[in-house]
């Protein structure tokens, strides 16, 4: 039960499949702690077929707000008819806005980009005129692409498998990119050159699968960051690490995209080091 200082706000949660790896019910748990707010968050496993269901009956039910990870970003994108601009852009939601009247829209938003910046400026990592390897080309690279663009890069190469579906994105947002090199290629057709910065948006950091990346994408400089996490360095920092870059993982992310998420929520901006420092202290 809440104290006589807190005012309970209502039902939050994260909505996937899977999801009970999900260290977002702590993150926010600690960010409520951390500002007085008492809520309730909790992870929602949703069945592949039934996520409009399983998010009709959160809202029914008193939630006020989700935040949605894989597979469902593309679905919380049509399920909106109220998008932020950068949802819009995105084409993908993660963050769920539910109003007290069930008669307006959901509103959905996509903080992933902004969760991204907020961590590059955490690790000192710069953007403007610097090159860019970005590997993916799904919804992860869709919420990060136009926060990207903003700051500048000199170069910004898209690498994907299905080198079609990157090209796609291409003429998605090439008109953010006045000032960038912007351009697509298959993962298997990476030029051997050196960039600043390598991304990794794809999946390959959960599963432990290594990326068919040249050596030559490393150079003493580089900076390797993979948003997958975990509790030991993903493959792609072992083998970034292993050529001489340095390079982070997405936990960073997760938490400042998540104070984004609390924002919007709750017209409160909790302190995100805390956090970060409490679930790399976690086993």
């Amino acid at each position: 039960m809440p104290d006589q200082a807190q005012k309970l706000v209502g039902q939050y949660g994260v909505i996937g499949n899977p999801i009970s790896h999900s260290r977002s019910p702590l993150i926010h748990q600690a960010f409520a702690k951390q500002t007085g707010i008492a809520l309730e968050y909790t992870a929602i496993l949703a069945p592949l077929d039934g996520f409009e269901a399983s998010v009709a009956a959160f809202w029914q039910n008193g939630g006020r707000g989700l935040n949605v990870t894989v597979p469902f970003k593309a679905q919380a994108f049509a399920l909106c008819h109220n998008l932020s601009e950068r949802a819009a852009r995105a084409g993908a939601v993660n963050t769920l806005i539910f109003p007290a009247d069930s008669l307006q829209p959901i509103l959905g938003d996509n903080t992933d980009g902004a969760g991204l910046l907020q961590d590059f400026a955490f690790h000192g990592i710069s953007i403007h005129g610097k090159k860019i390897l970005l590997i993916g080309a799904g919804g992860a690279t869709r919420g990060v692409l136009a926060p990207l663009l903003a700051e500048q890069p000199a170069q910004l190469l898209i690498a994907n498998r299905r080198e079609k579906t990157a090209q796609a994105l291409i003429a998605d947002f090439v008109d953010l990119a006045p000032n960038t090199a912007f351009a697509a290629c298959a993962l298997d057709a990476i030029p051997k050159e050196a960039f600043d910065l390598i991304i990794n948006a794809t999946s390959a950091g959960l599963s432990d699968t290594q990326l068919p990346l040249p050596d030559a994408v490393i150079h003493t400089d580089t900076v390797a960051y993979d948003m997958a996490y975990g509790s030991q360095p993903t493959v792609f920092m072992r083998w970034s690490q292993a050529r001489g870059a340095k390079a982070f993982d997405g936990l960073g992310m997760l938490v400042e995209q998540a104070a984004v998420s609390f924002y919007l929520w709750h017209g409160v901006r909790p302190e995100t080091r805390p956090v970060r420092d409490l679930l790399r202290a976690l086993p």
